[in-house]
Order: C-alpha cells, then structure tokens, then sequence
C-alpha cells in the first residue's frame, strides 16, 4: 500500500517507495509491478499519470483520476506555475548556493537545456577511513529544478562532482561501495521532498511534503553534523 499525502475527487498524491517503475516502459519488459497498476488496485480507480521519477527515487508524485485534469497538470508542469525541490545526499562538502544552467541528455541522447538550483543544507563527515583518508565528507542538499529534464539532478550533480550517493549510473563507485557493504544502505538518496502547485480544478494552492524513506534516518544515525551551527 502506498502512503498517500493527498486525494480528492481529481488528483491523489503518494509518497513514491524507492525501486519501483512508475509505468511500464520499453525497458521494462521482465518487470511485473507499476505505481500505476499498484495504485488503480489501491484506489479502485483508473488513474492517469502526470508526471513520473526514476526507478530509485522516492517521494511526491501526482496522478489524476480523469484525463482533462491530468493535460492541465501537464502544462502547469512544464511552466513556472510548480515548484518541486528534492533532497540529495552527496559527495563532499557543497557550497552555498550554486545555479546551474547546463545542457543534459535524455533517454534517446538529445541534448536538452536544464537548470537546477542547489543550496546547501548541512555538512556531514563520516569518521571511518576512506582510501587514504581517514575520514569522508558528505551533504544534504536541497535541489530545485527550473526544468523538468530526464536524470536532471543526477546529471547537474555528476557534473559538477559532488555525485549522488548510491546513483549507480551518474554516481561514484567507491563511495557507493562504502554505503552498500561497509554501512549496508543501498538505496538512492534522492528524494522528491515537496510539491506545491495550483490544483487544476479547484485553483487552490496546494503544497505537499512526503517523509523520507527510512535509510536516510540510518544513514544520519551514522554521519556526523559538521555544520557551523
């Protein structure tokens, strides 16, 4: 079952686990369980998607339950009109502030402009030895995409080198390993943390947060805050 956040007559929202394909794709032919399918058996209902997140990514994400909501959802999606922001833990100590405009590439390999707003939340140090360090440095971020791109964020991040930690197709192997077998965490961090949009029907402002998936809190059970507060 999943955790829903929000339903109404025209939209449910869930809190999206870790691991699972929102919809059945090219790719996904040996696959036999989908949000979609999962969520029309929980509901009852017949469900359009709107918008979706990658395999490994957890957290908000919006269906609709009739066709005319679902294409207003998508042209306020590809507006200013949502705003979505993400957590990600990653690789070494981020700046500040940092906006990035930089083309990625989609599913097909066409380049397409993106831009992401990352900002810095906390510093964090895990105190065991990492190659020739005795020690290794990490942060929670906050990532807000200006644009709606396929792996925006893993990408950015890759791109800058501060990688997401367990992103096995855009991340860093040797910090991955240390999570998978040294701390025994294997999902993403990457989490869809908040959502706030004008509901197509009732054009109420609607703001909605999903907790995070349980191996973050294990994984701040272990990491020290090395943050100036």
């Amino acid at each position: 079952m999943f955790e829903i956040l929000y339903s109404d007559q025209h939209i449910i929202v869930i809190n999206k686990p870790n691991g699972i394909l929102v919809h059945r794709t090219a790719l996904s032919a040996n696959e036999t369980e989908f949000v979609v399918q999962k969520l029309r058996e929980q509901t009852g209902r017949y469900i359009y998607p709107v918008h979706r997140l990658d395999r490994p990514t957890s957290g908000v994400i919006i269906f609709a339950f009739d066709s005319e909501t679902a294409g207003k959802l998508n042209i306020s999606l590809v507006s200013s009109d949502v705003h979505k922001k993400y957590l990600a833990l990653v690789r070494g100590w981020f700046p500040e502030n940092v906006i990035l405009d930089y083309p990625v590439k989609n599913e097909r390999g066409t380049i397409k402009e993106a831009i992401t707003e990352f900002r810095n939340i906390r510093h964090l140090i895990l105190d065991m030895p990492v190659g020739n360090f005795p020690s290794a440095r990490y942060s929670l971020i906050e990532c807000s995409p200006k644009t709606g791109r396929w792996h925006q964020i893993r990408q950015h991040l890759a791109h800058l080198r501060y990688y997401i930690i367990n992103d096995r197709v855009h991340g860093d192997g040797k910090h991955n390993n240390i999570f998978k077998h040294k701390l025994n965490i294997e999902p993403l961090f990457l989490h869809a943390a908040e959502i706030e949009f004008i509901h197509p029907q009732t054009q109420e402002k609607i703001k909605i947060c999903a907790p995070l998936p349980p191996h973050w809190q294990q994984a701040f059970d272990i990491l020290k805050n090395e943050s100036p507060d």
